[in-house]
C-alpha cells in the first residue's frame, strides 16, 4: 500500500499535516496522551497539532516518524508546514489566531496588532528596527495588516480587547497617526466587531502588571494562552495554567471601564490628537 504523499505547500500544510497525524495515530491504536508520553508533551498538545492550531517542530516530527512508522513523512513535510511571514517567537500565536473562535487580549502599552493602522504599525517597526530597509519594513507592515483581515469576517473570531490607558497616551508617530489609529479602533467598536475596555491609570495595581496576555479558544482543540515580552513569546496549553490566566483576564475586566465609557474615552482622546494636529 502506498504511503502518504508529501504535502502541497499551496494548500494548508498545518491542517493537512495534522490530519495525517491523527490518521496515523489512530491507525497505530494510540490515544493522544499515549503518543504524547514519549515526546514529553501533553495529550492536548497532540490534539492541537492534529487540529492545526500548533506547528509541528522538527524534533517532534522525527520522533513521530519513528513511533508511527511514517518513513520520514513528518520530518520531510515539517518545513513546508512551518513556513511563516511572522517572527519565530510569534509565528505559532499568529497561526492560532487564524483558527480561533474567540480571542481575548490585554495590551497595556500599545494598540494590539490585530487592530493597528498601517501608519501606526510602520512607526513601531521603524522604531524597533531603525536600520531596516524600506522593503523589510513594508513586509512587516503587510504581515501585520494581513492578521487584521481576520476581522473582515463579521462574526469570527470574537475579539475582546482590554487596552491599558497608556496605549492611548503614548504618542506613536505623532498626533495625526494617533488620531487615525484611535478612530479606527472606535469604528470597529461601533460596528460591533470588537468588544473593548480601557484599563485606566486610576485602577492602580492590577492582575497583569507583568505584561500582555492573549487567550484563544477553538472549536476542536483545547484553549491556549500566549505570553509575550520583547522578542520572546510562548504558547501555554496546560489546563491549569490557562485557567489561571483566564482568571487574570476576568479580574482585568472587573476593574476596567465599561465598554460604553471606554469608547467615550477613546473618541475623546482621538479628538484631542486631531485638534493638536490641526494647530499651526
Amino acid at each position: 500500500m502506498p504511503g502518504p504523499k508529501d504535502l502541497d505547500p499551496s494548500s494548508s500544510p498545518r491542517a493537512l499535516l495534522g490530519a495525517e497525524l491523527r490518521h496515523a495515530r489512530e491507525k497505530a491504536g494510540l490515544t493522544q496522551e499515549e503518543l504524547g508520553q514519549p515526546l514529553f508533551v501533553s495529550g492536548s498538545f497532540i490534539g492541537q497539532l492534529e487540529a492545526g492550531t500548533r506547528r509541528m517542530m522538527p524534533e517532534y516530527a522525527v520522533k513521530m516518524d519513528e513511533i508511527l512508522g511514517m518513513d520520514g513523512f513528518f520530518e520531510r513535510n515539517c518545513k513546508a508546514a512551518n513556513k511563516s511571514r511572522y517572527p519565530d517567537h510569534f509565528a505559532q500565536a499568529a497561526e492560532a489566531e487564524a483558527d480561533a473562535l474567540t480571542i481575548k487580549e490585554f495590551e497595556p502599552l500599545l494598540i494590539p496588532g490585530l487592530i493597528q493602522t498601517s501608519a501606526y504599525a510602520r512607526e513601531l517597526f521603524r522604531t524597533y528596527q531603525p536600520t531596516a530597509s524600506e522593503e523589510k519594513v513594508d513586509e512587516m507592515v503587510d504581515a501585520r495588516l494581513a492578521r487584521g483581515r481576520l476581522l473582515d469576517d463579521p462574526t469570527k473570531p470574537v475579539l475582546w480587547v482590554i487596552l491599558g490607558e497608556a496605549a492611548l497616551r503614548q504618542e506613536v508617530g505623532g498626533p495625526k497617526v494617533m488620531a487615525e489609529a484611535l478612530r479606527q479602533t472606535s469604528t470597529l467598536v461601533r460596528n460591533h466587531r470588537v468588544i473593548l475596555q480601557v484599563l485606566p491609570f486610576s485602577a492602580g495595581a492590577h492582575a497583569s502588571l507583568g505584561g500582555p496576555l492573549k487567550l484563544m479558544s477553538f472549536a476542536d482543540a483545547p484553549p491556549l494562552a500566549y505570553l509575550q515580552a520583547l522578542t520572546v513569546g510562548g504558547l501555554e496549553d496546560d489546563p491549569a495554567t490557562v485557567a489561571r490566566h483566564t482568571l487574570t483576564y476576568e479580574l482585568l475586566t472587573a476593574v476596567a471601564l465599561s465598554p460604553r465609557n471606554s469608547l467615550a474615552l477613546i473618541e475623546s482622546v482621538a479628538e484631542d490628537y486631531a485638534h493638536e494636529d490641526r494647530q499651526p
